[in-house]
């Protein structure tokens, strides 16, 4: 999930950042040759076939495919934009292979449904975890208020723009992601850090993660019509004061995906990083509804719902099914307890549950007393229509 990170920041690292920024925003040495940046598709540093580095001006990249040979970086103030039909393909360079925005940069990637933009391996026999991931950061509050650095690759996040806006995402899939650095920190494959509302994410499928499909390191980014297919980890995650909105999400462990984390869940939920800081104004409150949680695989998740460490949640519409090969009951269907803190007072879920290995009275509503409302049945959860475009069989 996440390890506790620095919040507390020295002066002279910000300089350090903002001099290189400045230093940097020339294309080339002066003489042509290459300098790491990306300012245009005749920059010497620009190749479709090796596409790595700073982008250092607005750059739109025509239609087809590139392979991603390291971090990509859009910076401050500039957009990189992806068009319909775009496939990047990362080559298996582990942490070394992603795509990140940093405070002040958009990702422009608007597909279609008749031709989504995809993020996925290079590698012949692809496999989760062979690349990075996909990570927007914005200035939008975190718990605690202040910045903080990113889990991996070490950029800046969080502020106090709520409205900030790290670009838009529409008919997005990411296959493959979530490469580790050790067992605390890790990609996943898509992680909005700081991520203010005026961004927006809608029609994103994520396959085959390495680490959790989605993670949430504060802001309020809202997500609509999210698909997510065998994350190893878990399927949603969110922590250090997430106030967004998560609408109309199917997530699923297919049957023949046994791959498991130490404690692989439904959703993860926490108020701040780690729970050591209770106190903190701002901790993650966010509503969800429309959401479907299936499990197939006939391994144990540690919980269906985890709610903690100060986080809150409002989910209704909410649907929760075990096949009939999966006869593992979880730890918990929904538990709103931990030792670093349990979930907070006004948390309210309300679901229907189906499934043979599941016992419907597996709750605990924490020394708050969280609202949790478990009825057995079969309707509500996401509406899976809006996902044909994705080409999955459900």
């Amino acid at each position: 999930m996440n390890t506790l990170k620095k919040v507390v920041l020295f002066s002279a690292v910000v300089g350090l950042f903002a001099s290189c920024g400045d230093d940097d925003s020339t294309s080339t040495n002066g003489d042509g040759a290459a300098n790491g940046i990306i300012t245009s598709l005749t920059d010497p540093d620009y190749s479709a076939t090796a596409l790595k580095g700073i982008i250092g001006a607005d750059i739109e990249l025509p239609a087809g495919e590139y392979v991603l040979t390291g971090g990509l970086v859009v910076r401050s103030p500039y957009t990189l934009k992806l068009n319909p039909g775009t496939k990047l393909k990362a080559a298996t360079g582990g942490t070394d292979v992603y795509v990140i925005v940093e405070q002040g940069g958009k990702l422009d990637a608007q597909g279609t449904a008749a031709a989504p933009i995809e993020f996925t391996s290079n590698s012949a026999t692809p496999a989760p975890g062979n690349w990075g991931g996909v990570i927007l950061c914005g200035y939008a509050p975190i718990s605690g208020g202040g910045t903080a650095v990113t889990e991996v690759v070490d950029h800046f996040y969080g502020g106090t723009n709520a409205s900030d806006n790290s670009g838009k995402l529409d008919h997005v899939i990411i296959r493959y992601s979530g490469a580790r650095v050790n067992d605390e920190k890790e990609f996943n494959g898509l992680t909005c850090y700081g991520v203010g509302k005026g961004t927006s994410i809608s029609n994103i499928a994520i396959y085959n993660g390495d680490d959790d499909a989605i993670e949430f390191f504060g802001g309020g980014v809202d997500v609509t019509n999210l698909l997510v297919v065998n994350a190893k980890d878990d399927m949603i995650d969110w922590t250090q004061g997430y106030n967004g909105k998560i609408t109309n999400a199917y997530a699923i462990r297919e049957q023949s995906y046994t791959a498991l984390s130490s404690d692989p869940r439904g959703i993860e939920a926490d108020g701040n990083l780690d729970g050591v800081s209770p106190n903190q104004a701002g901790q993650s409150n966010p509503i969800l509804t429309g959401i479907t949680i299936v499990n197939n695989a006939d391994v144990i998740l540690s919980d269906v719902i985890k709610i903690r460490r100060g986080s809150g949640a409002t989910i209704t519409n909410t649907l929760v099914k075990y096949g009939a090969s999966a006869t593992k009951a979880p730890d918990d269907l929904v538990d709103g307890t931990d030792s670093a803190g349990d979930a907070m007072a006004s948390t309210s879920v309300t679901l229907n549950a189906t499934g043979t290995a599941l016992v419907l009275t597996d709750i605990k509503k924490g020394a708050n007393n969280a609202t949790i409302n478990v009825t057995a049945g079969t309707t509500g959860g996401a509406d899976t229509t809006v996902f044909t475009w994705t080409g999955y069989g459900f």
